[in-house]
Formats: C-alpha cells, sequence, structure tokens
C-alpha cells in the first residue's frame, strides 16, 4: 500500500485529532472570534484595522487547514465537524456585531443566519440518509463575497485613495453593505441549489436501492434449475 494511503487508511483517536495541525488551526480560527469583536467594539480606525488584519488571518486558515489535512492525511470526523462550524461562527458573530454597532442592518443578517442553519440541518439530514452535498457553486461565491464584504464592513471609515493624478474618497461601509446584499442574494439562490441537489441525491439513492430490491427479487423467483442448464 502507497505511503499516503496508508496515511489515509489509519485511525485516529479522538485526542491525536484535537491536537493535529489542521484541527488546531481550525480551534485557532474560534479562539480570533473575540479578539476580533473587541477590537471591532473600539471603534476607533486603528482597531478596526487590526480587527481586518485578525480576520483575515482567520479567513487564510480556512484555506490552510483544509489543504493540510488532504495533503497530510489528516481528514477526520472532529476536523469535518470543527471546520464548518468556526466559519459559521466567525461570520454570524462579526454580523452581529455589526448590528449592535449600527452598521448594518439586521435583515441581511437574520437571513444568513437562517440559511446557514437551514443548510446545516440539510446537509445533517442528508448525511443520516447517506447521501454527501457537495459545495454548489452559488454556496462558494456566497463565501467570497461575503468575505470580501465583512473585510470592507470591518474596516467602516471612508478613505481617501490617491493614484497621483486622481483622488477618490472611498466609503468602506457602504462598500460593504453593497456587497453584503449581493451575499445575501447568492445565499437565497445556493440555499435552492442545495435544496435541488438533495433531493436529486435521495431520489437516485432510493433509485438504487428499488434496483438493487427488484434484482434481488428476480433472483430469489428464478428457477432454482436455471442455473445447471
Amino acid at each position: 500500500m502507497p505511503k499516503d494511503e496508508k496515511k489515509a487508511a489509519r485511525r485516529h483517536s479522538l485526542r491525536e485529532d484535537a491536537v493535529n495541525l489542521p484541527n488546531m488551526l481550525t480551534m485557532a480560527r474560534v479562539v480570533m472570534i473575540p479578539v476580533v469583536l473587541w477590537l471591532m467594539w473600539q471603534q476607533t480606525p486603528v482597531t478596526n484595522f487590526w480587527a481586518t488584519i485578525v480576520y483575515s488571518l482567520a479567513a487564510v486558515t480556512d484555506f490552510v487547514d483544509g489543504y493540510l489535512a488532504r495533503k497530510m492525511g489528516l481528514t477526520s470526523i472532529l476536523g469535518n465537524f470543527l471546520d464548518p462550524l468556526a466559519d459559521k461562527l466567525i461570520v454570524l458573530a462579526t454580523l452581529v456585531m455589526m448590528v449592535e454597532l449600527g452598521h448594518v442592518p439586521a435583515w441581511p443578517v437574520i437571513i444568513i443566519a437562517g440559511r446557514e442553519l437551514s443548510i446545516t440541518a440539510l446537509r445533517t439530514i442528508a448525511i443520516s440518509e447517506g447521501v454527501v452535498i457537495a459545495a454548489s457553486r452559488g454556496g462558494k461565491d456566497k463565501t467570497a463575497v461575503q468575505m470580501v464584504a465583512l473585510v470592507a464592513l470591518i474596516l467602516h471609515d471612508t478613505y481617501v485613495l490617491d493614484w497621483g493624478f486622481y483622488k477618490a474618497a472611498v466609503d468602506l461601509n457602504a462598500v460593504g453593505l453593497g456587497l453584503l446584499y449581493l451575499s445575501v442574494f447568492f445565499a437565497i439562490t445556493s440555499a435552492g441549489e442545495y435544496i435541488s441537489l438533495f433531493v436529486a441525491a435521495v431520489e437516485a439513492k432510493e433509485k438504487r436501492e428499488r434496483e438493487l430490491l427488484a434484482a434481488e427479487e428476480a433472483f430469489e423467483a428464478a428457477p432454482t434449475g436455471a442455473s445447471d442448464s
């Protein structure tokens, strides 16, 4: 057996999973949440800048931990649970703080939170049915737009961009709000995609089960001597 396959085949204890590098990075992302929120609460350009840095580092770990888990053969049940949980916690906690600070209205945050909870529940049901729902394109677009929106919203202030021949004042909170509304659109449409994928996957599973049952019944109904002729 190749070395990589041996790594993948090896079963890890929960303790080993908790201290492996990818899962430690994921847990570090959770630890960063109160740091981001505290910095945002100060509402100064300097603390907003550092909140953006910490949030961006957390976003980077989201890509790094998944890559390392696959590369090092350290994918685990604990990691599969923690990774999406950490993503949702930092996004929703940051958005709730922005509502408290008056930087964003409550309604897009309610829609995003409802969507995340609904899709998580749908995936849980799918897993219980032995069905895996892959991430949809709309879901990936939502995540990308949402990430940029949050960076702009955390920076919040108006900055003057000077290209030498042209100066422009950019209200990053307004930019972030526009992108957040766009992410709400992607959140709703991608939720529809996930529901369609779930229905299609369940129907395909049921079809395979019916075909297998029909084949077994046909085999049992076949004459006993048919295989001897």
